[in-house]
């Protein structure tokens, strides 16, 4: 077996290991695991920097590293090479699946369509119970990669059918170049670009995004901001902040909120974010309340009680939340779409697959309630 088809046969497990779809036909040619021409490393200059006393400053997202000589950011993607900021993470992805849209999870977005989805290494976080670690918390310099331009991931999009792109798996905000490359051009072919993100995000470079976005799955950690410094390395306002720059500038917004043990599962934090979120009309914006299992540096706590889960939906809907799911629980009745007034089911779910789907004209079946989303 040669490099290249070793490379190959890995992706092959990986991506039957995560459940997607990997086809070797998606793929240019693998790159070597250590990369072999540093140089490739350096051939794209990153946006949104300035100098430094100790370098170059960083100034894509709130941690705002300042960097000297050939030193990496704490998201172990952006480099400071003689006085310039690089990007590690362009046209090198790690991971690269087309999936249904439900399992971004967007569900009042472009139902049961497909996506083409990838990531590079990297996050700006450095979450306890982080799912992707081996990928997230690590540089593009030690994973398998794959050689893929923007034109490839757009031509490929199309060719498979895709309505859309989806930037995901580990954090897009580290590979922000990639992605702002990738939906610019996708844009020709009538694609929508989807970001499922931490939302840790500065404001400049996140409105020059906004314009090439279409939707977006921001993951809520928590309501508090000493648990998003303990457990996740970050601060809640500036998620709050994209939040609502989101909403202002017209992108379709899910919101994931992961209800760990011990952590975030207080049913008044609880509260008070959904109180936060319809204060600031966020109540037709679909909430998914996801079940969190033991893993990375968390595997000493349990799973999270699907009774606190019941009770966080029963919280958000008395607040004024209008779609409230239940995620990470198969075959639970709210991982279907209920509508707010006649409260029939109008979308059916099995995992990921819609087995019945009532919305029509954007509206319920069967008492015509606008029911907010993207359908068409």
């Amino acid at each position: 077996m040669n490099k290249r088809e070793f490379l190959k046969y890995g992706l092959i497990c990986a991506g039957a290991l995560s459940g997607g779809i990997l086809n070797l036909q998606l793929f240019g040619s693998s790159k070597k695991n250590d990369f072999e021409k540093e140089s490739e490393f350096q051939s794209k200059e990153a946006l949104f920097y300035s100098p430094s006393v100790r370098g170059v400053k960083c100034e894509l997202c709130p941690n705002g590293c300042s960097l000297r000589k050939n030193e990496k950011g704490l998201c172990k993607v952006r480099v400071n090479r003689d006085g310039k900021l690089y990007t590690l993470a362009y046209g090198n992805p790690c991971s690269v699946h087309i999936d249904p849209i439900e399992r971004k999870p967007l569900f009042h977005f472009l139902p049961s369509s497909q996506s083409f989805s990838l990531s590079t290494a990297g996050c700006n976080l450095s979450c306890l119970n982080c799912q992707n670690w081996t990928t997230s918390q690590v540089s593009p310099e030690e994973t398998q990669n794959i050689d893929l331009s923007p034109d490839e991931v757009v031509a490929k999009s199309v060719a498979k059918g895709c309505k859309s792109i989806s930037y995901t798996y580990t954090e897009p905000v580290v590979f922000y170049e990639y992605v702002l490359d990738i939906a610019r051009k996708s844009r020709e072919k009538k694609l929508k670009n989807v970001f499922i993100s931490n939302g840790f995000i500065n404001e400049k470079p996140l409105k020059n995004l906004i314009p090439y976005l279409d939707a977006a799955n921001i993951n809520l950690k928590s309501f508090s901001n000493e648990v998003y410094q303990k457990l996740n390395g970050g601060s809640l306002e500036p998620v709050l902040n994209t939040l609502k720059i989101l909403k202002s500038e017209g992108v379709w917004l899910e919101i994931t909120n992961l209800i760990i043990p011990t952590w975030t599962d207080n049913l008044e934090m609880i509260k008070k974010m959904c109180e936060w979120l319809v204060k600031n009309n966020f109540q037709d914006s679909p909430l998914h309340f996801s079940r969190f299992f033991p893993m990375y540096k968390l595997t000493n706590l349990p799973s999270t009680s699907i009774s606190v889960l019941e009770k966080a939906r029963e919280i958000a809907e008395k607040s004024g939340m209008r779609y409230i799911y239940i995620g990470n629980v198969p075959a639970h009745p709210n991982q279907n779409t209920f509508c707010p007034k006649c409260k029939e089911i109008i979308i059916e779910r099995r995992g990921f697959v819609v087995v019945n789907n009532y919305v029509e004209n954007g509206k319920c079946k069967f008492c015509k309630e606008q029911i907010s989303g993207i359908w068409n």
